[in-house]
């Protein structure tokens, strides 16, 4: 991992040197035993069939949690081949959306295949390394790519890191954006107060860090990394609704500002709900949002 040092502290101080993995298989079978867990995605297929014409085969396939199509390649170390592979069987995907349709149904069931948010597919490509000329490449393409370097730490420790992550989601105008916002729900328009702590939340958000991108989908905004790290919702008249991936259990809940929505059905992603009405509350927040921002 780039930068990164790992140390055990069993008997002593001692460096655990990362390693790249014996053949690309070990990787591959780790992350789709857990790729929820790793990289936010529902794991759907390994080795897809793309048919005699195409004449390839998908490493995984899976579906994100807010309904975007997932293309997974891995590669073992560096190979300046693996996003032009990725890209052309994102463009199979695209011709061939019936063949994901039924694999979703078969699988998770016809509720999740109907709510397939088609606009914003992603290509994962999960390699040893990857270079500047990668990095580079991505930003000019009009696709959601991650490219996520991994290392093993001996026999019990694995890392992935984000190099790069773009969307292919474009922005809406301004204009849009800021009327986007300030719909609510049920017909309830926002206020200009929480319009605008709506454009303040989305600061927020993306100034904790690098690689981190914006979803639209039909009922909320979703924050990325590799997975979710918060849900905004559309502005209330009154109050702003953003859900974290924090476990409400470690923190101390507020009523009228954090609720515990583990068994409550709501939109987004994320156990921990923060109701947000004044710039005060904003400031509340900032430690919440730090918090889900290092889990996910």
């Amino acid at each position: 991992m780039s930068g990164l040092k790992l140390f055990s502290t069993e008997g002593g101080v001692a460096e655990v040197m990362p390693q790249l993995a014996e053949v690309e298989a070990d990787v591959q079978g780790l992350i789709e035993a857990h790729m929820e867990t790793m990289l936010g995605v529902r794991f759907l297929a390994s080795e897809y069939s793309t048919g005699p014409v195409h004449g390839g085969r998908i490493d995984s396939l899976g579906i994100d949690e807010n309904g975007a199509p997932v293309i997974v390649e891995y590669k073992r170390g560096v190979d300046v081949g693996v996003i032009n592979q990725g890209l052309y069987y994102l463009s199979w995907l695209m011709d061939h959306k019936d063949s994901f349709v039924h694999l979703v149904r078969d699988r998770l069931g016809a509720a999740v295949a109907s709510r397939i948010l088609w606009r914003v597919p992603r290509l994962i490509c999960v390699a040893g390394d990857f270079t500047r000329y990668d990095v580079h490449a991505v930003r000019e393409h009009r696709r959601s790519i991650d490219l996520v370097r991994y290392r093993f730490f001996g026999s019990d420790h694995f890392g992935l890191e984000t190099v790069a992550s773009v969307t292919g989601q474009r922005d809406l105008p301004r204009g849009n954006r800021r009327r986007s916002r300030a719909t609510a729900p049920s017909g309830h328009r926002a206020d200009g107060v929480t319009a605008k702590l709506a454009d303040t939340v989305d600061e927020a958000l993306l100034g904790l860090g690098d690689n981190i991108t914006k979803v639209e989908n039909r009922t909320y905004r979703a924050y990325q990394r590799l997975r979710n790290f918060a849900c905004v919702c559309p502005p209330q008249r009154t109050k702003l609704l953003v859900y974290l991936r924090v476990d409400p259990k470690q923190v101390d809940l507020i009523p009228g500002f954090t609720r515990d929505v583990t068994d409550i059905g709501h939109h987004g992603t994320g156990d921990l709900e923060l109701q947000l009405r004044t710039e005060r509350d904003l400031e509340r927040a900032q430690d919440y949002f730090r918090l889900s921002y290092a889990a996910a």
